[in-house]
């Protein structure tokens, strides 16, 4: 999700010690004189924010799960991977910027339980522990295979506490440089692997190949992070002297095509190598293995060792900065009862021991919990982006009928029993394709608008009244 750049939102930029890893060039208030290098500039941001070594292990698991339907497949991922997360930032520029403004239509309180629920999900709980085991799968165990899950995870997170603790330039200089490199490193991978394809998609047998390329696509995380991301990049666009809401978000919106197109251009180039590679590798390798055996056979060991190099160079200075947002967050949101550091520790602490369940395992158990926070945020966003006239009762609505149809598909998804209510979810519209949440959070906004007009009509003042 982040390779080298994390961001915290406007609410948390007050922070010292929050650690962010920048590779947008540094920020002076100056009149606008150059809008298109503004928006290179901002695209360049914004693609450094979405494209991070953990989301290197998902198109080409897709395409090779996918074999001949690859094209489907990444037109669904293109959606929640790419479109999404340039929507979402574009809602939160539509809101300035601000969670309370996108989230608390629904209410004040949501707008707090919603950011601490995805601080949580790209914090300890899912992506800083996904980055320690893409670590110890793409950079450590390849290289050495003698090192113990164990051991690799207890190193990566000594390392990350150091930096988390005690933020350093030297991380942001070194932050600077890898996505650049990382970005040679697997571009050359592409162009070799179109240009000589090692093998030729073979028919798997996946059916509803778009529902289950969006599907995936939210394992990158991406639209969660752009509610935090937005912030930073408004910011970075109001002190380049655009200050009316309507010059921010034509130019966060055109940033947003430039950082969308490259994204494209990778996560394609990605699947269609694992689309080739179909045919080539055993059914069961993993993700992380797939990755490493493509490079290999693409480049060989020195190609290999490259990949492994990078990959692991930027997931330490994503964990660093996350380990940085979860500890700046509760600062922010406890008003200093729970400090920085205590924070941060527990942090570093429980993802190191999540880390050593695998990449695998990490995946499969994000799956429920982005089940039920991904249509969330897509509602948000869409109602968002329709205009400001809804009222938030429609908000309201849309996010409960929403919220009910996504638990009950998430323990769908975990096989637990959920009787006649999970039956008739079900047999909803759309339903088979995974979005069977759409109709009732329709339905559930259209009841709320009606409730809540009822109940502020005034009835006429029958003293008022002509006499007959």
């Amino acid at each position: 999700m982040l390779t080298s750049l994390v961001c915290v939102n406007e609410e948390l930029e007050s922070n010292s010690q929050a650690s962010v890893i920048l590779v947008i060039e540094s920020v002076e208030v100056t009149p606008v004189n150059n809008e298109r290098k503004d928006i290179i500039v901002a695209g360049a941001a914004l693609f450094a924010m979405f494209f991070g070594a953990g989301n290197l292990i998902f198109p080409p698991a897709l395409g090779f799960l996918s074999g001949t339907s690859w094209f489907f497949c990444m037109l669904g991922f293109f959606i929640t991977g790419v479109g999404l997360p340039i929507l979402g930032v574009a809602a939160l520029a539509k809101s300035g910027g601000s969670l309370d403004r996108f989230a608390g239509r629904v209410s004040p309180l949501f707008a707090k339980v919603m950011g601490t629920a995805i601080v949580l999900a790209i914090g300890p709980f899912l992506a800083i522990p996904r980055t320690g085991a893409t670590v110890y799968e793409i950079g450590i165990k390849p290289l050495f295979p003698g090192v113990s899950p164990l051991t690799a995870s207890i190193a990566f997170f000594a390392i990350t506490l150091f930096f988390a603790l005690k933020p350093s330039s030297i991380v942001d200089k070194i932050g600077k440089y890898l996505t650049p490199i990382l970005l040679l490193i697997i571009g050359m991978i592409i162009i070799k692997g179109v240009a000589s394809p090692m093998g030729h998609a073979v028919g798997k047998g996946l059916t509803q190949p778009l529902s289950r390329g969006f599907i995936e696509g939210y394992q990158t995380m991406d639209a969660l992070a752009s509610i935090l991301f937005a912030g930073l990049i408004l910011s970075a666009i109001t002190a380049k002297g655009y200050k009316t809401a309507e010059e921010q978000i034509k130019l966060t919106c055109k940033a947003g095509l430039i950082a969308g197109t490259g994204l494209m251009l990778v996560y394609g180039g990605l699947l269609y190598l694992g689309a080739t590679a179909s045919g080539t590798f055993e059914a069961g390798i993993s993700k992380a293995d797939l990755i490493v055996s493509i490079t290999n056979t693409i480049f060989g060991a020195a190609g290999q060792t490259a990949m492994c190099l990078a990959v692991s160079a930027a997931c330490l200075t994503t964990s660093i900065g996350l380990a940085a947002v979860v500890g700046s967050w509760f600062e922010k949101l406890t008003h200093g009862k729970l400090s920085y550091e205590p924070v941060v520790i527990v942090t570093v602490i429980f993802s190191a021991l999540i880390a050593v369940s695998g990449v695998e395992k990490i995946v499969n158990f994000s799956v429920p919990l982005l089940i039920i926070a991904y249509p969330i945020v897509i509602i948000l966003i869409a109602l968002t982006l329709l205009g400001r006239n809804l009222s938030s009762a429609v908000f309201k609505g849309a996010v409960t009928g929403c919220l009910i149809v996504s638990v009950f598909d998430a323990l769908a998804f975990l096989k637990i029993s959920t009787g006649a209510a999970g039956k008739l979810i079900a047999k909803l519209p759309f339903a088979d394709s995974g979005f069977a949440w759409i109709l009732p959070a329709l339905f559930c906004a259209v009841v709320m608008e009606l409730i809540s007009t009822s109940m502020h009509h005034k009835p006429l003042n029958q003293s008022t009244l002509p006499k007959s």
